[in-house]
């Protein structure tokens, strides 16, 4: 008699249970990645209903954004520092995708994502991409699309130079690591819009002014700022 699907299922979830990526304890049938749980108590920062948040004066006087939020604060040694890991260096591009159509659940019926004309991931150079397989940014965004029927736009903004990690970097190195590195290619597509740039952690906000500012010498258009984590 042949084996049934749930019958396979059972074995697998016997031989290799599904774990939280949080606590680690096993995953009940309707939890994915997260367990429910972990995901009630992420240390959330809100900053979507608050107008000149934290995140927003980090970029006080360096680019013209309009609003910028992220879902949680990033703590180093915090267990929801795995999300982040997961995400980054172990392939989980589906995880970004989870975490991205959490996020817009719950802003979809903020203000803050009133008026948002585009979605745009902060683009990879082309060789770390292929190194790593996929970019990060670009799951959390079309996580984001999915529930706020918001189009993506992943071709007018490309990373030009390869540059370095900015992890261990201070804030004058990130900076100088992200300065002149992406370029506009479709001008029109972003003109007289209003982006959402998208990146997966925000710590000095030198790559997302890099990206904003590079905007801004090419076209007349507003931006706005959406991160995973905030440091």
């Amino acid at each position: 008699m042949p084996l049934t699907l749930n019958y396979i299922n059972a074995l697998l979830e016997l031989f290799y249970p599904r774990l939280c990526l949080v606590c680690g304890e096993k995953l009940i049938a309707d939890e994915n990645y997260i367990c429910l749980k972990c995901l009630l108590h992420a240390p959330r920062t809100n900053f979507h209903l608050e107008p000149e948040n934290r995140m927003e004066q980090i970029f006080y006087g360096r680019v013209p954004i309009e609003r910028a939020t992220a879902f949680f604060e990033f703590k180093k040694g915090s267990n929801y520092q795995k999300i982040l890991h997961h995400l980054k260096y172990k392939g989980m591009k589906e995880l970004g995708e989870f975490m991205g159509s959490r996020f817009a659940g719950e802003i979809k019926d903020s203000n803050f994502t009133q008026h948002i004309d585009l979605i745009c991931p902060v683009p990879l150079h082309p060789r770390k991409e292929r190194k790593r397989g996929y970019n990060q940014s670009y799951h959390l965004a079309k996580g984001l699309s999915d529930v706020l029927q918001i189009p993506i736009e992943h071709d007018a903004l490309v990373r030009k130079t390869f540059s370095s990690t900015q992890t261990r970097k201070n804030r004058y190195e990130r900076w100088e690591n992200v300065e002149d590195i992406f370029q506009v290619i479709s001008p029109a597509n972003f003109t007289n819009k209003h982006i959402l740039l998208i990146d997966d952690v925000v710590t000095t906000g030198a790559t997302l002014e890099a990206c904003a500012a590079t905007i801004f010498k090419s076209c007349d258009c507003k931006i706005s700022l959406l991160t995973l984590a905030i440091a």
